[in-house]
């Protein structure tokens, strides 16, 4: 069945829109949300994380909304990055991350602490790594003074987020939920998943989730040796967790062991 919001721009605040890309999966949730951002009187907009590159009627809509001067990257996995060379094709967008692979036009890298003024908004940069070692978050004022987060996958709308194999770090990321949480009650709009409410119950909740995981892997070190591998402790703390996620699973473990055995 066709998920209702496909290719329907969604208001979600009065400044931040999301556009849900069809790339549905057991990593992407629904699929990946294209968060689209404009000021009150703007003609102008910002794309943060515009998709994979299999899906052109995806970039196509994206384009058609108006003017883009501006694209930025939240980290770099494919599900947000791909469709990078469409978007510039289609709108000519500058192309800012915090990696250089992915930059286009002569805007730089992000940086912690930075703000952005685009499209009638300004737009701080936030460091966020430990999903992966490029994670940043974008913070987003509104007129009603709460304003919000785009998390990108730092935090989900629903679910627990997987440490990337090549450069994530747990330590690097129950930090980054700290530091988030320090934002206060603002509204969480994730790249993948339903937007949440409150910025504050959700990083305590995956704070205390991640805290009752290492618990467990530290009862299966007792049980199954100090030297037990990733997926032997996953097919012993992960009983709760469908099989199919037990790959992904394994993931997280590594990362677990390697912050406790650190």
């Amino acid at each position: 069945m066709e998920h209702p919001a496909y290719g329907v721009l969604r208001p979600v605040t009065e400044t931040a829109s999301v556009l849900l890309c069809e790339n549905p999966g057991l990593m992407t949730l629904d699929g990946t949300n294209t968060w689209v951002l404009r000021g009150p009187g703007s003609d102008e907009m910002v794309v943060v994380d515009p998709g994979p590159d299999d899906k052109d009627e995806h970039i196509e809509r994206l384009a058609d909304l108006g003017p883009i001067p501006l694209v930025l990257i939240s980290h770099r996995h494919t599900d947000h990055t791909g469709g990078i060379d469409r978007i510039v094709e289609l709108t000519g967008a500058v192309v800012r991350s915090v990696g250089s692979g992915f930059l286009r036009g002569l805007g730089g890298p992000l940086s912690d602490g930075e703000v952005i003024d685009a499209a009638g908004l300004r737009i701080t940069v936030m460091a966020t790594p430990g999903h992966t070692a490029d994670s940043v978050s974008f913070l987003v004022d509104d007129a009603d003074g709460r304003g919000a987060v785009l998390t990108a996958d730092t935090i989900l709308g629903r679910g627990t987020t997987v440490i990337d194999t090549e450069d994530g770090d747990l330590g690097d990321y129950l930090e980054s939920l700290r530091r988030l949480r320090g934002l206060g009650h603002r509204r969480v709009l994730p790249g993948h998943g339903p937007d949440l409410d409150d910025m504050v119950a959700v990083t305590d909740a995956y704070l205390a989730h991640r805290e009752e995981r290492l618990d467990q892997v530290r009862s299966a070190l007792r049980a199954l040796g100090e030297d037990a591998t990733a997926r032997q402790v996953v097919e012993h703390v992960y009983t709760d967790v469908d099989e199919k996620l037990w790959d992904a699973a394994e993931s997280s473990v590594r990362a677990q062991l390697d912050y406790l055995r650190r």
